[in-house]
């Protein structure tokens, strides 16, 4: 009986089986709790069904079915093969292992972050040569300045004229043909900026949630056993080379994981807390001070800089080389101090890389933002009244400047800091040994640039180009610096919330720093009568309120009128925003408390 009941059941298994699509059978036979040769033989039974059933038909498939069938098993291998190439042309995906495999997880972070703004700032310049340049080509006057060469420093000259600033942009409406489309150059621009600036915000918002997600509970935390050992191995590996790479991650994989369970805790005596609580708090007050000192002398510097620009805009030499005063001194300090700011904290002898890293970075962030904030108070307040007849594009060289300038020195700190410091610690002083790769510095580099870059895009719209070629070399030239002059880590480290803090810094207070400075711009500021897609108005921002104007006379429009009016312009609507953002934040901050319980009782029952 028992045996007449299992047979049926398994007939009425393959005849549900035959009856499903392809997809729904294959999941089905993976689902089931059965042995791999039981799913083998149900499997075989349920072809040979088919083939019964479709042979009883005379179902043979037609010409232009088994036609269709080829064409389509062709696309999916095409696809497949693309797929593989594709993954195999990521770019820089081998480096970023080699990277990961002989300096461990702390340095491949700020590589990884290297990588992840060069593709923000491709996108970045595709948006605005796509919507802003390639329009001003069409509309674009004949240059009449001559091009020296000195410009390619100093961002002046034969550039002012180009598409390369703000004030080159026309404010007319674009048209090739008398009764075809026009483009609007000031809405392209502002929208542009605007819809670029929204964008740039929900891909950080989304890339901090991505890697909090990803490194907050990290199961690699939990599994410094056998399992490392046991099942880490990947035996579709087969190349030489490809062997030994894998080989030296999983030991320096492994080594982070012990450092992490081995961690001590050492236990000083009253007099040593007190003593290194006195050296932290020196090192504090050294570091703000000097910061102070810093701000103050670029404050001044810079005062002086417009004086010497607004005596008169010569070509000479003199002239051009004035005007690098400003941005050589700036970068001078961004790189001399942050050397400083490593030597304090060894001094200071942090019990963990990480702590040194962390508090190295902050000290570097309230540098460089605090510069960054003294240099957008003297663009807003003192360049954006003064009487130069385009203020917009003084402020975009004043940028470009700094940006090329910036990149010169970051190049030079390869060489005089990892260069210069491994010929001396391998010749002179052998106690030295080979430097270590700052990664605090390094990082804080990097989001110091790409702020300058979204400060800039409003005053000179393919600034990113230009970024982005600056962090493509860089990222080769840090690769080979480190490679050839640096050691790993004396102490190894795992890093998993690294590039979650990374992205941090760099939307705060980076980005929201920089959303403030283009909010008083636009809205603020009077633009220049004599240049640039807004020239005569009160301000960028009346561009959009005079093409509302114009759209309340179309019954087609109505609908953007009235979003314009109950939501954009509205208070209560963004007050009821934030609220639900709030309060969604909230909520899913609760969840997350109840999955970490949930974790700690799981990890309690594993154990046990």
């Amino acid at each position: 009986f028992y045996f007449l009941h299992g047979f049926d059941a398994e007939e009425d298994l393959v005849g549900s089986l035959v009856r499903m699509s392809t997809k729904e059978r294959i999941k089905a036979i993976q689902k089931m709790p059965e042995t791999m040769r039981k799913k083998r033989e149900i499997r075989n039974k349920v072809l040979k069904e088919i083939s019964k059933k479709s042979s009883h038909r005379g179902a043979q498939p037609s010409c232009c079915t088994q036609c269709l069938q080829g064409v389509a098993v062709s696309f999916r291998r095409f696809g497949n093969t693309l797929s593989e190439y594709f993954h195999q042309l990521r770019i820089w995906h081998k480096t970023l292992k080699i990277i990961g495999a002989e300096f461990g997880t702390s340095v491949l972070s700020y590589f990884v972050f290297l990588k992840w703004l060069l593709n923000f700032n491709i996108f970045s310049f595709l948006i605005n040569f796509s919507f802003i340049t390639i329009p001003q080509f069409l509309a674009a006057e004949p240059n009449n300045l001559s091009f020296t060469g000195l410009e390619l420093f100093t961002g002046a000259g034969y550039f002012q004229q180009t598409v390369l600033y703000y004030g080159s942009y026309t404010n007319a409406t674009i048209s090739k043909m008398e009764n075809g489309p026009s483009y609007n150059m000031q809405l392209a621009y502002i929208f542009t900026v605007g819809i670029y600036f929204v964008i740039c915000f929900l891909i950080l918002l989304f890339s901090m949630a991505k890697f909090f997600s990803r490194n907050f509970i990290n199961p690699q935390t939990f599994s410094v056993n056998a399992s490392k050992l046991l099942c880490t191995w990947d035996f579709n590996i087969t190349n030489e080379k490809a062997v030994k790479l894998k080989q030296k991650n999983l030991h320096t994989q492994i080594k982070e994981d012990l450092t992490e369970v081995n961690k001590e805790v050492l236990n000083f005596s009253v007099t040593e807390r007190v003593l290194r609580i006195a050296i932290h708090l020196i090192a504090w007050v050294a570091s703000l001070g000097i910061g102070v000192a810093a701000c103050t002398g670029v404050y001044f510097l810079s005062i002086n800089n417009l004086e010497l620009f607004m005596k008169g805009q010569r070509n000479d030499l003199e002239s051009q080389t004035a005007m690098l005063v400003l941005p050589v001194i700036v970068s001078l300090l961004n790189t001399i101090i942050p050397f400083f700011f490593s030597w304090l904290g060894h001094l200071e002898k942090f019990q963990t890389p990480g702590q040194h890293i962390y508090v190295t970075i902050t000290r570097n962030i309230i540098l460089k933002m605090s510069i960054v904030g003294i240099l957008c108070y003297y663009w807003l307040n003192i360049v954006a009244t003064s009487e130069s007849q385009c203020w917009e594009t003084l402020v975009g060289q004043d940028i470009y400047r700094l940006v090329l300038i910036d990149f010169i020195f970051c190049l030079l700190g390869s060489f005089f800091g990892e260069f210069l410091r491994r010929i001396i610690g391998t010749t002179v002083l052998l106690s030295l040994g080979l430097p270590e790769f700052d990664i605090g510095r390094n990082v804080l580099d990097l989001i110091y640039a790409q702020t300058l870059t979204w400060i800039g895009i409003l005053f000179s719209p393919l600034l990113p180009g230009i970024q982005m070629i600056a962090f493509f070399i860089v990222f080769f030239v840090k690769k080979v610096s480190l490679m050839r002059n640096c050691q790993p880590p004396r102490k190894v480290w795992r890093t998993a919330q690294m590039m979650t803090s990374f992205i941090l810094l760099l939307f705060c207070p980076s980005f929201l720093g920089v959303l403030s400075v283009i909010g008083v711009t636009v809205w603020r500021l009077k633009p220049s009568e004599e240049c640039g897609p807004f020239r005569g108005l009160p301000s960028m921002y009346a561009a959009v309120a005079e093409w509302i104007q114009t759209l309340e006379s179309y019954t087609a429009s109505k609908w953007v009128v009235w979003i314009y009016h109950n939501l954009i312009t509205s208070e209560l609507f963004f007050f009821i925003l934030s609220s639900f953002v709030l309060i969604v934040t909230y909520l899913y901050w609760q969840i997350i408390q109840g999955r970490k319980t949930m974790t700690k009782l799981l990890r309690k029952q594993i154990t046990n």
